[in-house]
């Protein structure tokens, strides 16, 4: 079973920063697939960010490209997102998401609220 914890959200002006963290713990197999999600309301979850084990594939959401960046530390086996330029858009809950061999855990989700 596999546990994840995220931390960072909050609130931010818009074209500020904020960053997130999500420390995952328990059984974690390599090569696995670490990222984040986000949901609004009445809309369904949409990709933001995702990364690879080894670091070598990794995936922006069209709507992030350029402003957000993902990164993870396999020793603390720790995903984090630095959003920068942030946008009312980007108004949301974040979810942290580990997959691997073809299961997915999902954290508890943290809110990031961006004002104009």
């Amino acid at each position: 079973q596999v546990q994840l914890v995220e931390s960072g959200g909050g609130s931010v002006q818009a074209g500020g920063s904020l960053g997130l963290s999500c420390a995952a713990s328990g059984t974690i197999f390599r090569p696995n697939t670490m990222g984040w999600y986000r949901q609004t309301p009445g809309d369904q979850r949409e990709l933001v960010a995702t990364i690879t084990s080894q670091s070598r594939i990794i995936n922006y959401g069209n709507s992030v490209k350029g402003r957000f960046t993902i990164s993870r530390d396999n020793v603390k086996n720790t995903v984090y997102l630095q959003m920068n330029s942030l946008q009312p858009d980007d108004t949301a809950v974040y979810y942290c998401n580990l997959n691997q061999r073809r299961q997915d855990a999902w954290g508890q989700g943290t809110l990031v609220t961006v004002s104009s």
